[in-house]
């Protein structure tokens, strides 16, 4: 794990990035791997791959940082980017495999009602989403709509938002 987390420090080449995101996705079901990677500061490292250019990377980060916010300590690291993969899923082409990985992610970090707030100003979005989205994009909007809905601080905003 501390090689691949090297390795997406020291490479710019997107398909080498591409395949260590992946891994490190696969490797961080299971719980004892969340911690190391953590450990590592891994979460920085690939929470740093969501400002690339390129598609891909971003989406495999994405995967894999869903996959780690499977952990509470972990949540605490990600949702420093949550504001920024708010902007990736209203930026990214609508119904892509970008926009879904971004969704997976907030469906995972706004379970609890820890982390909503951040995701406030994306309402708009999310119901544009539910409206424009394909069957897919709309079942993952439904669950992060659904899951600030639980949250009685977030009535007023989720009535309130201009679509």
């Amino acid at each position: 794990l501390q090689k691949l987390i090297h390795l997406l420090q020291a490479t710019d080449d997107p398909l080498i990035q591409e395949q260590a995101l992946i891994t490190l996705s696969n490797s961080a079901a299971f719980s004892v791997n969340q911690d190391i990677i953590r450990n590592l500061d891994g979460l920085s490292v690939i929470g740093g791959m969501l400002s690339d250019c390129v598609p891909k990377v971003k989406e495999k980060a994405l995967n894999a940082l869903n996959n780690l916010s499977m952990n509470v300590k972990n949540q605490e690291k990600i949702q420093v980017y949550i504001k920024q993969v708010c902007r990736n899923v209203e930026l990214a082409p609508l119904n892509s495999d970008l926009q879904l990985a971004g969704l997976r992610l907030l469906t995972n970090m706004s379970v609890t009602n820890d982390y909503h707030e951040k995701m406030i100003n994306s309402i708009p979005c999310f119901l544009h989403l539910l409206s424009e989205g394909t069957e897919r994009t709309q079942i993952q909007v439904l669950k992060v709509l659904v899951n600030l809905s639980a949250n009685p601080a977030m009535t007023r905003h989720l009535l309130r938002a201009q679509v």
